[in-house]
C-alpha cells in the first residue's frame, strides 16, 4: 500500500492546490492536532442530537472555545479519527469515526459500524470543501443511501489554511425545512 492519504486519493490532481497546512492535516502518517471549537444548534435539536450521540454521531452539547484534540491514523485503507472535546466542567466527549475512500472524489465517514455520511471533496481558492451526497446505512456489504433531508440535512464543511501551522474548519448541517440545525467551527494546529 502506498503512502497516499485518503484525501490525496479523493482529490487527485486537486491535492496540489491545497496549502501545506491542509496537506499536513490530511497526511498519511499518524497525526495529532489541537484546537478550539464553537458548537451551536437550536434548542429543538437537543433530543435528536442526544439520540444521535447514542449512535456515536456528532456532539450533543453546546459551547464556545471548547478545547479539542484530534488524532488520526491509517489502518490499512481506513483512516481512524479520534476527537476528544474537553468541556470546562471536566466532562470529556469522544467523537470517533472512520473514513474510507468511496471512489471518484468521494469519501464515506462512518460514525459506527452501520451509519455513515458520503461526501464529495473539492478544492476552490485553496480551501477544501466537503459537500454531503447522502447518508449511508451499511448492511454487510450493501450500502443503502438515505437522503440527507431524512436525517440531519445537507452537510457542508470548509477548511481554510490560516498560516503555515493553523487552519480553520466550519462544519454545518442545514435542513431544507428547519434551516441550520448544527454547526461546529474552530481553529486547529497540527502538532505531529
Amino acid at each position: 500500500m502506498s503512502n497516499i492519504s485518503l484525501m490525496q486519493q479523493a482529490l487527485g490532481s486537486q491535492w496540489e492546490q491545497l496549502p501545506p497546512t491542509l496537506k499536513a492535516h490530511y497526511q498519511h502518517d499518524p497525526n495529532t492536532e489541537v484546537g478550539e471549537l464553537d458548537i451551536e444548534y437550536p434548542g429543538f435539536m437537543q433530543p435528536y442530537l442526544s439520540f444521535m450521540r447514542l449512535l456515536g454521531a456528532l456532539v450533543n452539547r453546546r459551547g464556545k472555545a471548547i478545547p479539542i484534540t484530534v488524532e488520526t491514523r491509517m489502518e490499512g485503507s481506513r483512516q481512524r479519527w479520534k476527537r476528544t472535546l474537553h468541556f470546562p466542567d471536566g466532562q470529556e466527549i469522544l467523537f470517533n469515526s472512520t473514513c474510507v475512500y468511496a471512489g471518484g472524489n468521494e469519501l464515506i465517514e462512518y460514525v459506527n459500524a452501520f451509519l455513515g455520511m458520503r461526501m464529495a471533496v473539492t478544492v476552490e481558492d485553496g480551501k477544501l470543501n466537503y459537500a454531503g451526497r447522502h447518508y449511508v446505512l451499511k448492511l454487510g456489504s450493501v450500502l443503502l443511501p438515505i437522503p440527507e433531508w431524512l436525517v440531519l440535512g445537507h452537510t457542508t464543511v470548509v477548511e481554510t489554511a490560516l498560516d503555515d501551522a493553523n487552519f480553520a474548519m466550519d462544519f454545518r448541517l442545514t435542513h431544507p425545512w428547519f434551516g441550520e440545525v448544527f454547526r461546529y467551527a474552530g481553529a486547529f494546529q497540527t502538532i505531529s
